[in-house]
C-alpha cells in the first residue's frame, strides 16, 4: 500500500522519519519538509521504501554522486549543509542529556579534508554470475557496481580499478571477496580477504596487477603477497610502515585534526598513557615532548608503533605494550602514575577501563570516541566517579553519514 506523508526531521542514522498512524516511519534519502510517496518494507514496520518525492523540501540540494540513493555508503549527499552540520552536532548533544551530562559541545568541525583514503570494496557474482564489485546497498548484501567514488582522496586513484581486475583475477573460485585499500606515501596498500589459499599462477595473476598500478602492497588475510614499496604513512616526526589491513582514521584531516585536539587537552602532561593506540597517531605526536606509554591488543600495530619510534628523531621514550584492555583494563594503581591518560576504543566503548579509570585519581582523562551512544556511557561512569566533563568536540571526517568522532575532555 502507498501512503503520502511528510518528512518531519532526520532520525540519528540519517533516515527522514514521518510520523504516521501506526508511528515514527523511518524513509531513507528524504530531507525535512519532503512530502513523499512511500511503501512499507517487508518485515520491518517502522521503515518505509521511497517511490517518489511529491514535494521536494527547500533544504533539499541536488547529491553530487552518480550512486547516492543505491549505494549504502553515504547516507546524506542531498540536504543543506548548514542544517546536516547542525543535526550531526545534535547527535552529540542527544546522545549526551540522554545520559544525563551537561556540557557544551563545541562546533562541528569539518574534517572531510581531501576525502577517504581507505575504503573496503566487495566483491560478488551478480544474478547474472558475473563478479560485480563495489559498495553494499542500504542494510543490504546486494552489490552497486562503481567506477568511481567522489567522497575517495586523490591518494585512491586507481583504487577501485585495482578492485576490479582483482576481483576479475580471483573470480573462478566464486568466493565473495573484500578488499580493503588504503592510501600511503608509497602507493596503494591492499588486503584480500574471502579468497582460498592462492596457487602460482593467481599469485603472478595479482603481482602483474600491482605492477601495473599504483601499489605498493597486496596482502591476503594479513599474508604478502607482492610488494613493491613500503606502504607508509607520516605520523607527527614519525613514519609509520602499517601493518595488512590495520586500522587507520578514515581521513588524514580528521588524524591530524583528533591528535590536534588531543595534544591540546594534554597540555603540560609529561606522562602520558594512550590506551587502544592503534599504529599510534597520537602516542607518536605526543612523545615529541612527554613519556607516553602506548597500549593496544594488536601486537602487530603495536610492532609498527615501536618501529616507527625507533627511526624516528626527537621523540622522548615510548614503551608500546600489547594487551587486551577489554579483558585486562588498567587499574587505578597502574593509572595513578600518569598525569593524563588518553582512551580511543572501538565503537563497542570501554566500559569496563571506563569503570577503572572512574576508580584513579588520574588528574586528566581525554577520551576519542566514534560512537556516540557508548561515548556517552563510558562518560557517564567517569563523571559519576567524581570528573568534570570540561570540554566536548564533535569531529566529521565521515562526511555525508550518520557517524561522528568524539573528543572530550574530563578532569579530576
Amino acid at each position: 500500500m502507498v501512503e503520502r506523508l511528510a518528512i518531519k526531521h532526520i532520525g540519528h542514522r540519517g533516515d527522514g522519519v514521518a510520523e504516521s498512524e501506526s508511528g515514527p516511519l523511518y524513509v531513507p534519502y528524504t530531507v525535512p519538509g519532503d512530502v513523499v510517496d512511500i511503501e512499507a518494507v517487508p518485515g520491518h514496520p517502522d521503515r518505509g521504501h521511497l517511490l517518489r518525492i511529491e514535494t521536494p523540501s527547500p533544504e533539499r540540494i541536488a547529491p553530487f554522486c552518480p550512486h547516492f540513493g543505491i549505494c549504502g555508503g553515504c547516507a546524506i549527499q542531498h540536504w543543506r549543509e548548514s542544517s546536516y552540520r547542525a543535526w550531526k552536532r545534535d547527535l552529540v548533544v542527544t546522545a549526551m542529556k540522554q545520559a544525563g551530562l551537561a556540557a557544551p559541545a563545541a562546533d562541528l568541525i569539518d574534517a572531510h579534508g581531501e576525502g577517504r583514503r581507505r575504503a573496503v570494496f566487495h566483491a560478488r557474482r551478480g544474478n547474472r554470475e558475473i563478479v560485480e564489485v563495489g559498495f553494499s546497498t542500504l542494510r543490504a548484501h546486494t552489490i552497486v557496481p562503481i567506477d568511481r567514488c567522489p567522497v575517495l582522496a586523490p591518494g585512491m586513484e586507481g583504487a577501485i580499478a585495482a578492485a576490479w581486475k582483482i576481483a576479475e583475477a580471483l573470480e573462478t573460485q566464486g568466493k565473495p571477496l573484500d578488499i580493503q585499500v588504503t592510501a600511503t606515501d608509497g602507493g596503494l596498500d591492499i588486503d584480500v580477504r574471502g579468497s582460498g589459499p592462492l596457487d602460482v599462477a593467481r599469485t603472478a595473476t595479482l603481482a602483474r596487477v600491482a605492477a601495473a598500478g599504483h601499489v605498493a602492497r597486496i596482502t591476503r588475510h594479513g599474508e604478502l603477497v607482492t610488494q613493491a614499496a613500503p606502504p607508509a604513512i607520516p605520523m607527527g616526526r614519525a613514519r609509520v610502515v602499517l601493518p595488512p589491513g590495520s586500522f587507520l582514521q578514515a581521513t588524514a584531516a580528521g588524524e591530524e585534526t583528533l591528535a590536534g585536539l588531543v595534544a591540546g587537552h594534554a597540555g603540560k602532561a609529561k606522562t602520558i598513557a594512550d590506551l587502544f593506540c592503534g599504529v599510534g597517531p597520537f602516542a607518536l605526536r605526543l612523545s615529541e615532548r612527554a613519556r607516553v606509554t602506548a597500549c593496544d591488543s594488536d601486537s602487530r600495530a603495536v610492532d609498527a608503533l615501536k618501529a616507527a619510534a625507533r627511526t624516528a628523531s626527537g621523540l622522548k621514550p615510548i614503551e608500546a605494550i600489547v594487551r587486551d584492555l577489554f579483558r585486562r583494563p588498567y587499574g587505578p594503581q597502574e593509572l595513578n602514575r600518569f598525569d593524563a591518560v588518553i582512551f580511543d576504543p572501538p565503537r563497542q566503548g570501554a566500559e569496563k577501563q571506563a569503570q577503572e579509570l572512574a576508580r584513579s585519581k588520574v588528574p586528566l582523562v581525554i577520551a576519542v570516541s566514534c560512537n556516540a551512544a557508548t561515548f556517552a556511557r563510558d562518560a557517564r561512569l567517569l563523571v559519576d566517579g567524581g570528573y568534570r566533563l570540561e570540554a566536548v568536540t564533535p569531529v566529521d571526517q565521515f562526511k555525508y553519514t550518520a557517524h561522528v568522532e568524539i573528543v572530550a575532555k574530563f578532569a579530576r
